[in-house]
C-alpha cells in the first residue's frame, strides 16, 4: 500500500510513544513510502527539542538521527511545487488545519497515496475531507 506519514506519526519511528508499533508496522507493510520535504527539518526540531530538554540523550539523539537518514532512503520527498501549494491553499480554505498540516495533506493527495498515517486530528480530518484514507495515532 502507498503510504504517507506526517512528521507527527513518522517521528514515533524515532521517539518512543504509544503510536510507535503502529507505525513500524505499517512501515514494513507499506509497499512504497512518503514524506513531505517539511517533515524532515520538523522530526530533526523535534529530536532537537527532546535534547534540549534531556529527554533524549546525545547518543539517542545521534542514533535517531541515523536512523531518520537511513530511512530516507527507501522514501519517497514529496517537494513543495505550485500544484502542492495551490492544493494547500484550498485545504486551508475548507479545513481548520495548520499551514504546515494543510501542506502534508497536500503532499498526500499530489503524490496519490493509498493511505495517510498521522498523529494530529485535525489534520486527519482535513485528509479525510479532501477524499483520503487515513490512520490516526
Amino acid at each position: 500500500m502507498k503510504t504517507f506519514f506526517d512528521s507527527s506519526a513518522f517521528a514515533e519511528r524515532y521517539i518512543e510513544e504509544p503510536g510507535s508499533e503502529t507505525v513500524n508496522t505499517l512501515c514494513a507493510t507499506a509497499t512504497e513510502l512518503a514524506l513531505s520535504i517539511v517533515c524532515i527539518p520538523e522530526i530533526i526540531s523535534a529530536l532537537n527539542r527532546r535534547l534540549r530538554e534531556r529527554s533524549l540523550t546525545a547518543r539517542q539523539y545521534k542514533a535517531a538521527k541515523e536512523s531518520l537518514s537511513e530511512d530516507l532512503r527507501d522514501a519517497l520527498i514529496v517537494n513543495l511545487t505550485p500544484d502542492v501549494i495551490s492544493a494547500c491553499t484550498g485545504i486551508l480554505d475548507a479545513s481548520p488545519v495548520r499551514a504546515m498540516g494543510a501542506l502534508h495533506v497536500a503532499c498526500v493527495l499530489q503524490w496519490g497515496a493509498e493511505l495517510f498515517v498521522s498523529a494530529d486530528e485535525r489534520q486527519v480530518s482535513a485528509a479525510e475531507k479532501a477524499g483520503l484514507q487515513t490512520k490516526l495515532l
